[in-house]
């Protein structure tokens, strides 16, 4: 769906995007990460066709961007972090005009308005000039023009910016929504959203992209031990032999309360221990209670990537999941 190869940008002396490259497959929700300054919005208009590469393609759909902007330009709704958004027009106008430029007819204009009217709440200020509206309906106002045109691929900088708690969750669960048909790239500072929303995250730090993988294999980059906590009830719980069995895995924390024990298995990443681990506890007729992976948090991860520090990853606090058995400052 999008291939980005060898892509740079420069300006002046300052080269903003530094030789990168990803692909994104259709139907994926990847959030595109970075601190202010570190080339993500530069490469999000690279995306779009808002500023031209110095070297390097961008291949959307087959076509590089390049030879036809403008049939790549129907497939792509974009949300910059600054809507661009014209004041003196209401909502139900500015939208009109969206549809008039696109070249959208007049059947397609009435049905997705009332879709994006719907979808982003804008029922109650459709008639209103936007520069009475408040930030947060601006930036509906400025998400139901990305989504208008129906778009194959989405790219969303700073959706819920300015937005209050209960409108984020409605937003989230548009992009879940909208995600399922179309490719959707997500920027975002706001780290609880990209890892509500994001099944994969690429994060780029002074120009070049310094992770990209799936959400639950980020933590990879900072450390390459995992943690498998268990927590059991027996008597006695003696896993000597079945560590013997598997090197490279250590028992490095145990307590109890009785029979309520909790222990943590530290082991190398790439390895899955549950099923094995599993079959060792059912066989001993111990019961098992949980058994669950602890993960650093995207904060955690981001911060450790993208500080520069030369100093080992420290965890400060874990999450906990089931297991299943800007505008850029060189512009």
């Amino acid at each position: 769906m999008i291939e980005v190869k060898h892509l740079t940008r420069r300006f002046d002396t300052i080269t903003a995007v530094n030789d990168i490259a990803f692909s994104i497959r259709e139907g994926e929700i990847v959030g595109f990460l970075g601190p202010n300054g570190a080339g993500k919005t530069t490469t999000l208009r690279m995306l779009v066709g808002y500023l031209q590469p110095s070297s390097g393609s961008i291949t959307i759909m087959d076509r590089d961007i390049n030879e036809d902007p403008l049939m790549i330009a129907r497939e792509i709704g974009y949300l910059p972090e600054h809507s661009p958004l014209y004041d003196d027009m209401s909502v139900y106008e500015y939208l009109k005009f969206i549809a008039e430029i696109r070249h959208m007819s007049k059947k397609q204009f009435t049905d997705r308005l009332d879709f994006v009217i719907e979808k982003c709440g804008l029922r109650e200020v459709i008639g209103q000039q936007i520069q009475t509206l408040s930030k947060g309906y601006r930036q509906r106002t400025g998400l139901a023009q990305a989504i208008l045109h129906d778009p194959k691929v989405l790219i969303l900088d700073e959706p819920t910016s300015g937005l209050d708690p209960n409108q984020i969750l409605e937003i989230r669960d548009l992009i879940l929504e909208l995600g399922k048909a179309k490719t959707v790239i997500l920027s975002s500072h706001i780290m609880q959203e990209v890892q509500a929303v994001c099944d994969r995250i690429i994060i780029i730090s002074k120009g070049r992209i310094i992770a990209d993988e799936q959400k639950e294999e980020l933590g990879r980059y900072i450390t390459e031990q995992k943690i498998l906590t268990i927590e059991i009830e027996a008597e006695q719980p003696d896993f000597t032999e079945w560590l013997a069995a598997h090197p490279g895995v250590k028992l490095t924390d145990s307590s109890n309360r009785g029979n309520h024990w909790k222990l943590d298995f530290t082991y190398p990443s790439g390895m899955d221990l549950t099923r094995d681990l599993s079959q060792y506890i059912t066989s001993r007729q111990w019961l098992v209670l949980g058994m669950y992976k602890q993960q650093h948090s995207l904060e955690e991860i981001f911060h450790a990537l993208t500080t520069g520090s030369d100093e080992p990853f420290k965890v400060t606090s874990a999450e906990t999941e089931p297991d299943q058995t800007e505008e850029e400052n060189h512009a």
